[in-house]
């Protein structure tokens, strides 16, 4: 929701606060969701492997960007449309390539790659 009542000083396009607080609240919970995935993985006691890292990568990348959009909507700055877009941008990201490196991690399970596997022995 674009906030035109209040038009900026430097005539910059805002959102209502109560639209990038929602935009928070989701990004939180994602994020959490993320870290919480992250932490069950690496905490298996099956051994870690080279080829883990393929899936890994992404995974941690992707977190990294879901906590700088995080923070960026934490912002002020992220009331004007310009900042809250980069944010969402930099968030799908971030949540794409999460999503990436779960389906690889899920393929190499699969596939019987590496030692954490769900392919019969």
């Amino acid at each position: 929701m674009l906030d035109q009542e209040k038009p900026s000083t430097s005539g910059e396009q805002r959102i209502d606060a109560t639209f990038r607080n929602g935009s928070v609240t989701a990004v939180g919970i994602i994020l959490g969701f993320s870290l919480g995935f992250l932490s069950q993985w690496a905490a298996n006691p099956i051994a870690w492997s080279a080829v883990d890292l393929i899936a890994a990568a992404p995974i941690i990348t992707g977190i990294g960007l879901q906590g700088k959009a995080f923070a960026d909507l934490l912002s002020t700055r992220s009331l004007i449309l310009a900042n809250y877009d980069r944010a969402r941008r930099i968030f799908l990201i971030g949540l794409g390539l999460v999503a990436a490196g779960v389906a690889v991690a899920i393929l190499l399970d699969i596939l019987g790659l590496g030692p954490r596997t769900l392919a019969p022995r």
